[in-house]
């Protein structure tokens, strides 16, 4: 039954993938998009181009932040930032192209962190706790949003129950998420028992690792839909505050789908909740995220992983060439004696 469930989630994966592709297909069936895009393409300045770099930039600090906040709840301070930034780095460009975040996440930072000497219950604790603050950021900034602006959920009517795209439902579920914060805010400031909801255990982190946590995991999503709000054209563009809210639930929902890179599933819930403008130019935003912030840090990655393995692979051969051969019978030993008579016979 487990080597079953094993191939589930990567199943509904590969299935999210090809209903949300043949969902695109319907959706620009006829059109020629091509040109289109690639005409968006070269319509973007220099100046945003370099703005969507810089917020590329941001939300990747702040995910290896995620790294080292996790590494300070555990009293771990003998790594440095670069090894930290790097296996940041390429935790998530590999998890965000390959899906099932968690587990490939996992793999990667295993291999990593135990060559420094951490346990994989540690590691296992940190991986939680990254998933968790990436979590309290979208509560924070879920919450605020649709207090803000509960129209925010309307965008996603079609696909969503009609009494959740209710103004007032829409801002009673973002009350919700931001006592949930809240209440995590004082689970750590007074020291309360771990929160448990049935395998799910929460043990609240001291005061200056929550804080740490509710500053990275928002200036990461700050960042990443600032990627896209960077790339749309000025004309129609519905600012950043839509944006940001549309990117949430289109991000989340993408995760949670486990596809490879949300392939589909993160295109088509951005261009439902964003009709106003021209699809093509939609794609073509999301083409330019997809681009700095899924393939470009993918081949990058790819390079670090090589070059790591590579290391590894010689420091092991280095090993083994230099591995003293065991004495033979008459032997001199290593601290200049001659063998006794003792010895040899």
């Amino acid at each position: 039954m487990k080597r079953f469930l094993e191939f589930v989630w990567p199943g509904l994966g590969l299935l999210a993938v090809v209903v949300s592709v043949w969902l695109l297909h319907q959706q620009f069936r006829g059109q020629a998009i091509g040109p289109e895009v690639w005409a968006d393409l070269k319509a973007i300045s220099p100046h945003h181009y370099l703005l969507a770099f810089a917020a590329t930039l941001v939300a990747y600090a702040a995910l290896a932040w995620y790294d080292r906040i996790a590494l300070l709840h555990l009293n771990v301070k003998h790594i440095s930032w670069t090894f930290i930034a790097l296996c940041s780095f390429t935790t998530y460009a590999l998890a965000h192209n390959i899906g099932a975040s968690v587990l490939s996440g996992a793999m990667v930072r295993y291999r990593a962190y135990s060559t420094k000497g951490l346990t994989t219950a540690q590691i296992a604790l940190l991986v939680g706790l990254c998933s968790l603050t990436f979590g309290l950021g979208v509560l924070l900034l879920g919450g605020i949003v649709l207090v803000a602006d509960p129209r925010q959920l309307h965008r996603l009517a079609p696909l969503l129950p009609h009494f959740l795209t209710e103004p007032t439902t829409a801002r009673l579920i973002g009350g919700v998420c931001l006592a949930l914060v809240a209440l995590y805010a004082a689970g750590s400031i007074f020291n309360l028992k771990p929160l448990t909801i049935g395998r799910l255990r929460v043990e609240y982190p001291r005061p200056g690792i929550a804080l740490r946590q509710f500053i990275a995991a928002p200036m990461e999503i700050l960042g990443a839909a600032g990627i896209i709000y960077f790339a749309l054209p000025e004309q129609g563009n519905p600012g950043y505050f839509v944006v940001l809210g549309v990117f949430m639930a289109s991000f989340s929902a993408a995760l949670v789908s486990e596809a490879p890179g949300g392939l589909g599933v993160f295109e088509l819930l951005f261009l439902k909740a964003m009709p106003a403008m021209a699809q093509h130019k939609v794609l073509t935003a999301l083409l330019v995220f997809r681009l700095l912030y899924l393939v470009l840090p993918l081949v990058f990655a790819s390079v670090v992983v090589l070059a790591f393995e590579r290391r590894k692979l010689e420091e092991a051969l280095n090993r083994h060439e230099t591995k003293p051969e065991p004495m033979r019978e008459g032997q001199v030993r290593e601290r200049g004696e001659r063998a006794s008579p003792a010895d040899v016979g």
